[in-house]
């Protein structure tokens, strides 16, 4: 009954923050256990009372600034010296500067909206095709959700009880091959589509580039340095960057006014807020499934159809790919954690961060894979592309991204590579 009365608010389009609340509040009352209506409350609360999560805010914060301050135009400019001169050259600036903007943003749908009113209108002046320049902006977009200082992974540690500066760094490298690959796809695109032939700039106009993108390095410099030596944890990296991108904004480039803030910081609590509601809600959803039993039945189900880890995270990733076209990418990551993690690590023997990563990259294909897809219709309603031709220009990439999964699942090699031993 309670499964049904999830699919029922789900399809009517109740936002599923909402969805969550209402499935755990109605199985506490159809249950009739009066303890477990009368700590509903209680349960919201706690879960999402988690120091990490004080990171979600402050890098969507550090974000803001950066967009308000003229740093993001700035980093733009910089990934022109060193790859503007390709054929092609404007398609991997757009891939080098959103890799760079996965490291200051954090949010996948936040990075994609950004970055495509940034880049395609000038990629379309140049001649580009509009609906492959849009699916390399989206595309990218999706480097913000694996590249630290990613939100999922920050939900994902907090979850799993992890440390997050470990999951950063356990993203690193597959974040990079994912950039890689588009690079590739980009290239062998090149053969096909009339690409416009790139110039490199003059070495006055390369070294005031650089020398002007300097002041916007520090901050992903701050985030993930501090991160690998240890100076700060990821939600004091994150503060650190705040409050550079914010004296950076006013005092170098002088582009950020005090008047600005309050509208910045209106931005970044309606944006936080959503997050952490759906923490919340699904914490408590977590707690509703827990008493239906529904982990234990799963456990069950895997273990009587494989005992191969790989076969294993095959069919998660199958199921979660169905999940991520339908549910937010943290929604359904709160959701599917409690089931999935202790069955992959004490049945499977899989590490929880070659776990964490898995996930988390194929949870974030559903943000451009319909019906829900926010990127992709994010990146279309920024850019006005019709989302089915979108789509289809996004294959090569969804397809890349599908292969690195299948290598990750098989060798967790990229995963651990930089992790201390």
């Amino acid at each position: 009954m309670t499964l049904l009365v999830f699919l029922v608010l789900l399809l009517l389009q109740v936002p599923i923050g909402v969805v969550l609340c209402l499935t755990a509040m109605f199985y506490a009352w159809h249950s009739g256990n009066a303890v477990l209506f009368e700590s509903f409350g209680q349960q919201l609360f706690g879960s999402a009372e988690s120091y990490g999560l004080l990171a979600v805010p402050l890098f969507i914060l550090a974000g803001e600034l950066m967009n308000e301050g003229g740093l993001t135009l700035r980093l733009i400019r910089c990934a022109h010296v060193f790859v503007g001169g390709f054929r092609g050259g404007l398609a991997y600036i757009n891939l080098l500067a959103n890799t760079l903007m996965a490291a200051v943003m954090g949010s996948a749908v936040a990075q994609i909206a950004v970055m495509s009113r940034a880049m395609v209108p000038q990629m379309e002046r140049e001649g580009y095709d509009k609906s492959f320049a849009t699916a390399i902006t989206a595309a990218s977009g999706l480097m913000g959700a694996i590249v630290p200082p990613s939100m999922m992974f920050v939900v994902y540690g907090v979850l799993a009880q992890l440390s997050i500066g470990d999951m950063f760094m356990a993203g690193l490298l597959p974040g990079l091959i994912m950039g890689l690959s588009f690079c590739i796809i980009v290239a062998g695109a090149g053969l096909i589509l009339p690409y416009p032939k790139g110039q490199w700039l003059p070495l006055a106009q390369a070294m005031r580039a650089i020398l002007g993108a300097l002041p916007a390095l520090t901050v992903p410099a701050i985030i993930v340095g501090s991160i690998l030596t240890g100076l700060a944890t990821p939600t004091e990296s994150a503060g650190l960057a705040s409050v550079t991108a914010l004296l950076v904004g006013r005092f170098i480039h002088q582009e950020l006014a005090f008047s600005q803030l309050m509208a910045v910081l209106k931005r970044t609590a309606h944006s936080a807020g959503l997050v952490l509601f759906l923490v919340a809600a699904a914490g408590v959803f977590g707690w509703t499934i827990t008493f239906e039993q529904i982990p234990q039945l799963v456990a069950q189900w895997i273990s009587a159809s494989t005992d191969s880890p790989f076969v294993f995270l095959l069919m998660v990733m199958a199921l979660l790919l169905a999940i991520g076209m339908v549910l937010d990418g943290i929604a359904a990551l709160i959701l599917i954690v409690p089931i999935l993690l202790p069955i992959a690590t004490q049945q499977f023997g899989i590490h929880p961060l070659h776990f964490g990563v898995v996930i988390c990259i194929n949870l974030v294909l559903g943000l451009l894979t319909p019906p829900v897809g926010t990127g992709l219709f994010v990146a279309a309603a920024m850019t006005g592309e019709p989302p089915q031709r979108l789509f289809r220009a996004l294959l090569p990439f969804l397809l890349a991204v599908c292969l690195l999964l299948v290598w990750l699942c098989y060798d967790a090699w990229a995963i651990k590579a930089l992790l201390p031993a």
